[in-house]
């Protein structure tokens, strides 16, 4: 398989989840296998096209991220502006759900003092950890710096022996 080919089959959609898809939007329908892959292409070129046009709009906002304003502003420069609505609903339906994920700390039953405090704690416990081990490592250094000037003084004192003969 060429290089080209390669990275073609790499930037499509998984045809499973196409196939689900299709089966979803058309339960009673049978769809062949050169359209499946006609489907396929067409999705994940129109997902080229709107993704390239919101980054350069981000590129030409300065921006490093880019964001679901880039891409609706992108369906309005590539003239998909009829998706644009449903393409909002979704980023509110998103910005929805994150905000349900970010309350379940609220439902826990723990005050978020006693959250912090635990927190705190296990900072505190990892730090005494950490110099725990910094100090055992400085005393193996200590033991070993020690060991080795009890060597070289021991091979030095064995030498000054020779030359006195």
């Amino acid at each position: 398989m060429a290089s080209t080919e390669k990275e073609d089959e790499e930037l499509t959609i998984p045809r499973a989840a196409m196939n689900k898809l299709i089966k979803e939007l058309l339960p009673d329908i049978r769809v062949a296998n050169d359209s499946r892959e006609l489907i396929l292409q067409c999705c994940s070129e129109f997902i080229h096209c709107i993704t390239t046009e919101a980054n350069t709009i981000c590129e030409s906002q300065q921006k490093k991220t880019m964001s679901a304003e880039h891409v609706l502003n992108a369906l309005d420069k590539l003239g998909f502006s009829q998706y644009k609505s449903e393409a909002q609903s979704v980023v509110n339906d998103c910005k929805r759900k994150r905000r349900r994920q970010s309350t379940r700390l609220e439902h826990l039953g723990i005050p978020e003092e006693e959250l912090l405090k635990q927190q705190q704690a296990l900072f505190a416990k990892a730090r005494e950890e950490q110099a725990l081990i910094e100090q055992q490592e400085w005393i193996q250094m200590q033991n070993a710096a020690i060991a080795q000037q009890k060597q070289f003084s021991t091979s030095a004192n064995a030498s000054n022996e020779d030359d006195e003969y």
